[in-house]
């Protein structure tokens, strides 16, 4: 089946025989099973037989989104949690269980994981460095000096939208021993399935445009089969599931999700296309824009004309009090720290994505302090380019 009809199917409408058959998954709020003996019991803790003894553990709800999420992922497994920051969490500790604590990490990322690493893994002993993504002899050189146990990188960079060869260095890692950990929530497996490409393990925030709507937190961690196992006997002790509700929730806006996301993906051309000739807007970065530079790697890696939904643009001339009047003046656009919704949002990097990144760092990494980070929605299209005008024309 294709995206459309995985979206729309998989993990709903288990047969049983005798038994009628929902039209979705029902939400299972027990906390606990049991079964006609003690044995069986016994045999669904010890993997023996299939079934739910405990959520902790798994759950329905959960597995139906599991179910559905590793067969858009192409994976062997998917696990659900709590946030798509503890699915980072999980699927970095799962990785180097077995390997040598460092972490390559690509230089442009989400400001929190940057936090994760330098605040969370480092006091327990593992190393991070970091590298230009986009350059692969820079990483080949890398992985000689550091050895890592895991290289760590993004589909799509937050927020300057630099894509990297993903194959490429999938099999520098295989070459390493190293486990490939992509965070895929910009491009969705819509765009680009890192397992795919040879990556072992594909991250997603299901808070953004999986579930599409706002009212979810979640994350997915969707593993090969090497890596599967591992970061279940992780949770299993953790607990850092997604509760049942917002499974439900996150397949709900699944199975319209690749409807959304073409849309987005048509708006953000349109809007990546007038932002760039606006005589108010200084630099614009796209993915489909000629001016690009990993246009090559975005030809071979993203499906013809899917770019993605998410557009950054320099402000000319402005400063931070510049952009904030300039997000006061929006009258549609959200101004909200998030992506991926039905709504267009803009986030404004420096004080939000970025926040706890040093600003001679994020000067390093071109993210200026004139950066505006725009979500692209569903709107109509003259609407979402007719509220950029006027803030722009009045910032």
């Amino acid at each position: 089946m294709k995206i459309h009809s995985k979206a729309v199917h998989a993990g709903d409408r288990k047969r049983k025989t005798g038994t009628p058959i929902p039209v979705v998954t029902p939400i299972h709020t027990a906390a606990s099973f049991f079964y006609d003996s003690l044995e069986s019991i016994d045999k669904v803790f010890a993997g023996e037989m299939h079934g739910y003894a405990y959520s902790r553990y798994d759950n329905p709800s959960n597995a139906a989104l599991e179910e559905l999420v590793s067969s858009l992922e192409s994976a062997h497994g998917t696990l659900a949690t709590a946030s798509g920051m503890s699915a980072l969490q999980i699927a970095i500790t799962a990785a180097l269980t077995d390997r040598r604590k460092h972490v390559l990490a690509a230089n442009a990322l989400y400001g929190a994981t940057v936090k994760l690493l330098h605040q969370v893994f480092e006091p327990f002993g593992t190393t991070s460095s970091f590298v230009d993504i986009c350059d692969l002899d820079a990483i080949q050189k890398s992985i000689a000096a550091e050895k890592p146990g895991v290289i760590l990188m993004e589909t799509i960079s937050n927020p300057l939208l630099r894509i990297g060869e993903i194959d490429k260095i999938a099999q520098m890692a295989r070459d390493a021993g190293a486990c490939l950990i992509v965070d895929n929530t910009f491009a969705t497996p819509a765009l680009v399935r890192p397992l795919e490409l040879g990556a072992n393990i594909s991250l997603s925030s299901a808070t953004k445009y999986l579930s599409g709507h706002g009212d979810v937190i979640g994350g997915l961690v969707s593993c090969d089969e090497e890596h599967f196992e591992p970061v279940r006997a992780l949770s299993r002790i953790y607990g850092p599931i997604l509760g049942p509700f917002e499974c439900y929730l996150t397949m709900r806006g699944i199975k319209t999700f690749p409807l959304r996301f073409d849309r987005q993906n048509q708006n953000a051309i349109r809007v990546a296309a007038y932002l760039s000739k606006h005589p108010g807007v200084e630099a614009v970065y796209f993915p489909g824009l000629a001016n690009h530079p990993d246009q090559a790697t975005t030809a071979r890696l993203l499906p013809a004309d899917q770019f993605g939904a998410i557009v950054s643009f320099e402000i000319e001339g402005a400063d931070k009090q510049g952009i904030f009047k300039f997000f006061d003046r929006l009258k549609m656009i959200v101004p909200a720290t998030s992506l991926g919704d039905v709504h267009t949002m803009a986030l404004y990097p420096a004080i939000a994505s970025h926040r706890d990144i040093p600003p001679k760092q994020r000067a390093r990494l071109g993210i200026r302090d004139n950066l505006v980070r725009l979500s692209v929605g569903i709107e109509d299209i003259e609407d979402i380019l007719a509220d950029l005008d006027q803030a722009l024309e009045l910032s």
